[in-house]
């Protein structure tokens, strides 16, 4: 039995002992040595002869599966599947797994941190420090004032606790969420749109699809408050990110943070390089903690679906 494990942070420590279940279960394991995620054509070259795979944000399209003669699981470390042709899966009888909730309070406390790195120009102030400068800032405080959280799965409750907890205000927007089971939590259940109007931080924590696809557009970028922030630590192609370019040097918003980019790496971003956008490489769930949770779920799963089990998490 050969397994391909190709997250980034797994390939870097092929000893970890966290892999322990899979050098037992396996004959060999193959690891991702580019230090990236794999594109479909290297996927397609690296598949064959695969019976398992511990897949990070590599792109699993059709072509990619096309060739993947022994593939009988693709057990994804993290929750989104976005990157995965589940109908190409599906039809060549390969499950898909996830791991909800390992990485949540990681990607929900960069998303605050983020809102203090723009509010506070956390960022520049150090650099200008670092090099012999001694800047004043002309920061926002967020005490107080309301905080937009759309998308209300796990990584969204987490927002919503800890933006109330630093003394905001929290509007909460999901679709398939309850009105009482946001107001339950705290939050002020509201549209999207009047979300977007009334927050004077808005945090996107939906899954890339066709329906969410620039959530945060030129319309409803125009529409929030002067002044507002907008973060992204979910996916890229949340935001029309030449329309939050467009605001950002009109002066329209203080800033922007972001953690997924339409395109990654984002050399070729607007927003990448302007003076109010804070930039992480899509590192929210790149925690000790979560890394272990996420670790040890994948491995779970791709042992129960390869000895016959049907896991919990499949797709």
């Amino acid at each position: 039995m050969r397994i391909l494990i190709t997250p980034t942070s797994l390939s870097r420590t092929p000893d970890a002992e966290v892999l322990a279940p899979l050098r037992e279960m396996a004959d060999e394991l193959i690891f991702n040595t580019l230090g990236r995620p794999l594109t479909s054509a290297e996927l397609a070259e690296a598949l064959p002869g695969i019976d398992g795979v511990i897949a990070g944000l590599d792109t699993y399209d059709a072509a990619a599966l096309a060739g993947a003669d022994r593939l009988r699981v693709i057990s994804r470390y993290g929750v989104g599947v976005n990157n995965v042709d589940l109908d190409a899966a599906a039809g060549r009888g390969i499950h898909v797994t996830r791991t909800p909730g390992a990485n949540a309070s990681a990607v929900a406390e960069l998303a605050i941190g983020l809102a203090f790195a723009v509010a506070r120009e956390i960022p520049r102030l150090h650099a200008e420090v670092a090099d012999g400068g001694w800047p004043r800032g002309s920061g926002i405080e967020l005490g107080g004032r309301t905080f937009g959280v759309v998308g209300f799965g796990a990584i969204g409750r987490i927002v919503a606790e800890r933006a109330r907890g630093i003394g905001m205000n929290v509007l909460a927007y999901d679709p398939f969420v309850p009105a009482t089971a946001i107001a339950e939590t705290g939050a002020t259940p509201a549209s999207l749109d009047e979300l977007f109007r009334a927050a004077d931080v808005v945090s996107l924590h939906v899954p890339l699809l066709e329906s969410t696809r620039h959530v945060a557009d030129a319309a409803r970028i125009a529409a929030m408050k002067p002044g507002a922030i907008l973060l992204n630590t979910s996916r890229g192609g949340l935001i029309d990110e030449a329309a939050a370019r467009e605001a950002l040097d009109a002066g329209h918003l203080f800033g922007v943070g972001l953690d997924a980019y339409e395109t990654e790496p984002p050399q070729d971003s607007p927003l990448l390089g302007h003076p109010r956008v804070v930039a992480t490489p899509h590192s929210g769930a790149h925690t000790a903690e979560a890394v272990a949770r996420m670790a040890s779920g994948a491995i779970q799963n791709l042992v129960e679906e390869l000895s016959g089990r049907a896991s919990v998490h499949r797709v």
